[in-house]
Formats: C-alpha cells, structure tokens, sequence
C-alpha cells in the first residue's frame, strides 16, 4: 500500500462519513428534530462531524487508511431521543438517510467509471481489488479511477454494515418501518452501552461473510460482460 492510495483511502472515507452524518442530520431536521442542525451537523463540512469525532473521522481512519490498506473508523449524529420515541417512522427516515446517501456517492462514482470506460479514459484491470477496477494510460486518470473505485466500494460496504439490523447500526431503526414494535425494543437496547457494544461485535462478525458477494457484485456492476477467476 503506497502513500497516495492511502491518503486517497483516508479522503474517500472523511467524504464518505460527511456525508452519511449530513444526511442523518439533514433528515432529522426535516423531521422536526433540529438537535444536529444546531449542533452544524447539516453540513457537507467534514469539520463539524470531526469536532464532534475526532478520533473515529481522523485519527482511526488516517492510521488504518496509512498502514492496512483500506480506512476504518466511526461518527456519530446527535438526536433527541424523545422525538425518536414519539415519531418512530421518522426516526427511521433518519437512520436510513445515512446509508442512501452512501449508495448515491457509489451510483456517482459507479457511472464516472462507466463513463470512463465507454470513452476509452479507463479500461478493465487485469487484477481487481478494492482499490482498483480500472487502470488508465496516464498517471492524472489512473489516480481517479483509483479514486472513483474506492469510493465505489467503500460506500456499498459502508451501506451495507450500517444496514445491519443490530443496535447501533441504523438498519435497526430502520426496521422500524416495517416493524414498529422491533425498532421500539431495538432503540432501548441502543441506549444500553453494553448492548450496543454486543450489537457492534456480532455486525463486526457477520460483515465479513459477505464483503466478497458485495465485491463481486460491484465487479459486476462496473463490468457486466467480463469474467474474472
């Protein structure tokens, strides 16, 4: 892992998270909870989720982005509980405005690449891994797509743990859409740490089965008539 892919890791997740907490915040607000509105969380800045993470938006993600290969690390939204309980569909908007706005950052970045490679700017990578999908002749389109690829895949992957249905993660208030007592119980077990923690290690476990099927779909995604072993 080189000092450019790295620091280009660690761009793509600080955006990336922005903008999962700007729309967490965002939705919030339209919902009648303007917690993080006041807090300046409806902002594509990423100064005030830092302010309010630094150490999951910068220093995790910049250590991880430097020495593994890929960024990891975490962000948080203030809300009014109360409101939460009172207007549990719109809770549940809230918590799904943050993986949405993840799946539109990989939908922008998915049609780049396929742009790209319609006019000849990309072609297929003869090996592919999360940070390549494509290459290109000249070093400036070579750095972009290996941009638009990280951004590509770090978002379904961000979309889809945050998706999982255990508290913290939004995909348990999510369910409450659908499943209004289950989001009740789910969002009491949120507001217990030891819970919480539970949740996170089970996600943490579960994720990792399907990173490859999510991988593969985004190969074929980005390149639907190529086959790779």
């Amino acid at each position: 892992m080189d000092l450019v892919t790295g620091l280009l890791w660690f761009l793509a997740f600080l955006f990336s998270t922005t903008v999962h907490e700007a729309m967490h915040a965002w939705a919030a607000w339209r919902g009648g909870d303007p917690t993080a509105y006041h807090g300046g969380q409806v902002s594509l800045s990423p100064i005030p989720h830092v302010r309010r993470e630094p150490i999951g938006m910068l220093v995790v993600p910049l250590i991880t982005a430097l020495t593994q290969g890929w960024a990891l690390g975490w962000a948080s939204t203030p809300y009014d509980p109360y409101w939460a309980a009172r207007y549990p569909n719109r809770a549940a908007i809230m918590a799904l405005a943050g993986p949405v706005g993840n799946l539109l950052i990989a939908a922008a970045a998915l049609i780049l690449l396929k742009l790209g490679l319609a006019v000849g700017w990309f072609v297929p990578a003869p090996i592919l891994n999360l940070q390549r999908l494509v290459i290109a002749p000249g070093g400036l389109e070579t750095l972009f797509g290996t941009l638009l690829s990280i951004l590509l895949v770090l978002n379904v992957l961000l979309a889809a743990f945050n998706l999982i249905p255990l508290p913290p993660l939004d995909g348990a208030s999510v369910l409450g859409l659908f499943i209004p007592a289950f989001a009740r119980q789910m969002r009491e077990f949120s507001q217990n740490p030891m819970f919480s923690l539970i949740g996170l290690l089970v996600a943490w476990r579960v994720f990792p089965l399907i990173v490859q099927p999510l991988f593969s779909f985004v190969v074929w995604l980005v390149h639907p008539g190529l086959h790779y072993g």
